[in-house]
């Protein structure tokens, strides 16, 4: 193994990765701020980031690389990814942005134990720490915002669906990823999840037009900041590093998004938030430290 090639790849890994934590941070808030029904939300923001992508792909000719068995997992993936967000984005409708990004942000739990069953990945003490540590901090932070209400329990299990659909996006990117360059990966994911938004959207007969020019403005940055460099990066990320330890990162998520909500969205910022958002961080710093969990190769687009 070429070492100085791994020891920059862990340069970039530690660059890149904080950078798409803060990115995805940002959903949550510029989904509240959208005046559009979630399904569509969700639709455009798949939309607009295969749309962002095309002239790349196209220049590319990307589709040259993709064979039967390959297109059925990218198209596979693409689903779990349209249904995540189906699921999370509606939520966000139902409860408060930390209860909802806490509960989407279990996903390590699905993620750790798919990895273990289907990648045999093995989950190895430290991640396992990261992850309970990483879990009871998201605990604090939704312990003080969540309520009983009949609303509220909706939104928890739709942010829980999410999480479960998160979970598979990540083992098959994490098994495409291998052997697959990003863009010819994420270019059919996200054109797919689009399209079935677009169906969904369809099928419960939500109207695709007639918003504020605000509200297209939020889901077209919805698009550009955490789908192309929030979920892009952690895409990326999934050829070097195991599909459970890319998901503990995101857990990064919670932090930033109730942050945000605080100083846009007036939501309170407890002691038991900074509690959890410490003991979140020490989750992450554990599972990284993770030996052997970077794989040496070439990708041409970060």
């Amino acid at each position: 193994m070429n070492w100085d090639k791994v020891n920059l790849m862990m340069v970039r890994l530690l660059i890149f990765l904080p950078i798409g934590m803060i990115a995805v941070s940002t959903a949550s808030i510029f989904i509240k701020l959208c005046e559009a029904p979630s399904l569509i939300i969700a639709t455009y923001r798949m939309i607009f980031a295969s749309l962002l992508l095309l002239p790349m792909a196209g220049h590319q000719k990307i589709w040259r690389s993709w064979n039967r068995n390959e297109l059925g997992w990218l198209v596979l993936s693409g689903f779990f990814l349209s249904l995540h967000f189906a699921s999370w984005i509606t939520s966000l409708k139902y409860t408060s942005v930390a209860s909802s990004v806490v509960l989407v942000t279990t996903h390590p739990i699905f993620v750790g134990l798919g990895a273990w069953l289907f990648l045999k990945e093995p989950l190895g003490l430290q991640l396992f720490l990261g992850i309970l540590l990483s879990i009871l901090g998201s605990g604090l932070i939704s312990y003080g915002d969540m309520t009983l209400s009949k609303e509220a329990l909706i939104g928890d299990g739709l942010a829980l669906i999410g999480a479960m659909t998160a979970s598979g996006y990540f083992l098959v990117g994490r098994k495409m990823r291998r052997n697959q360059d990003l863009l010819s990966y994420i270019f059919p994911v996200y054109s797919t999840a689009g399209l079935a938004l677009v169906l969904f959207s369809l099928l419960f007969q939500k109207p695709f037009f007639g918003y504020t020019t605000t509200t297209y403005l939020f889901m077209f940055l919805l698009a550009l900041v955490p789908q192309l460099i929030g979920h892009t990066t952690f895409n990326w990320a999934l050829r070097y590093l195991p599909a459970s330890l890319v998901s503990i990162t995101i857990l990064g998520e919670p932090i930033g998004s109730t942050l945000l909500a605080y100083f846009i969205l007036g939501e309170k910022l407890t002691l038991l938030k900074i509690l959890g958002g410490i003991s979140i961080f020490a989750g992450i710093l554990i599972a990284l430290k993770k030996k052997g969990g970077i794989q040496d190769h070439n990708d041409s687009v970060l």
